[in-house]
């Protein structure tokens, strides 16, 4: 058994601001620091600290954020919150060797691509010298992973997508991009959950709600999420609406 010190000796830590610390565990996007990253945020969730407030995952970093107050007035290790704060994380035990995430199934997302739901679609096509049909499957049958979420509540940020679909953001921003819209953004892909400005190339739109404040959980999808996308028609995208 070691400890989170022994076994990320190139971990990175520092004070975010008075209420917050970051754990930098590398400077790069891979999926072997995704698997850091997550497996440590599930660590300090399962045993918390007093004072923690949430934890906010990210490509290659966590940041921990907590009540000051509490943490001072805690008998954490230090002579003050960053110390304690830092001494109880590095502090904590990973259980032979490393704790596995078990692999969930994919979340499912079914997407109506092209037409009036995905206006870029045949421009990202034409850009790759593919046909729609192969655009639509190629990225409906990846495995995508959830990075971070960001830019807006309940953006996720989808790693995994096939470098042949990776596309540049378009040169002038949508000034509105409809709730649910699927894009394209280098090698990245993501939903946009809400109506707001994006650069990203649209090439299809969900009718699922990507984030909702009144549920227990307001986003659907989380960091470390795995996530495929399902084709479906304009008529399935209507009844998906009416239930």
């Amino acid at each position: 058994m070691q400890t989170l010190r022994e076994y990320f000796p190139q971990l990175i830590v520092y004070p975010l601001n008075e209420k917050a610390i970051t754990l930098q565990f590398g400077n790069t996007i891979s999926a072997n620091l995704l698997t850091q990253v997550t497996t440590v945020n599930q660590l300090i969730l399962e045993n918390p600290f007093p004072g923690l407030v949430t934890t906010v995952p990210a490509y290659s970093t966590l940041t921990v954020y907590y009540n000051p107050l509490k943490v001072y007035q805690s008998d954490l290790d230090g002579l003050y919150c960053f110390q304690k704060v830092s001494n109880c994380i590095l502090s904590l035990n990973i259980p032979n060797s490393q704790k596995k995430i078990t692999a969930q199934p994919p979340v499912i997302i079914p997407v109506c691509y092209g037409g009036e739901f995905g206006p870029d679609l045949e421009e990202v096509a034409a850009m790759h010298k593919l046909s729609v049909e192969a655009v639509i499957d190629i990225h409906s049958t990846a495995i995508y992973t959830v990075y971070m979420l960001g830019f807006v509540p309940g953006f996720a940020y989808l790693g995994g997508m096939d470098k042949t679909l990776a596309s540049p953001r378009k040169a002038t921003p949508r000034a509105s991009v409809p709730a649910g819209s699927v894009g394209i953004a280098g090698e990245q892909t993501g939903v946009y959950p809400l109506q707001t400005p994006g650069g990203w190339q649209i090439i299809g739109r969900t009718p699922l709600s990507m984030f909702d404040a009144t549920r227990t959980q307001p986003s659907l999808l989380k960091a470390g999420d795995r996530v495929q996308f399902e084709h479906i028609s304009a008529r399935e995208f209507k009844n998906y609406q009416a239930t």
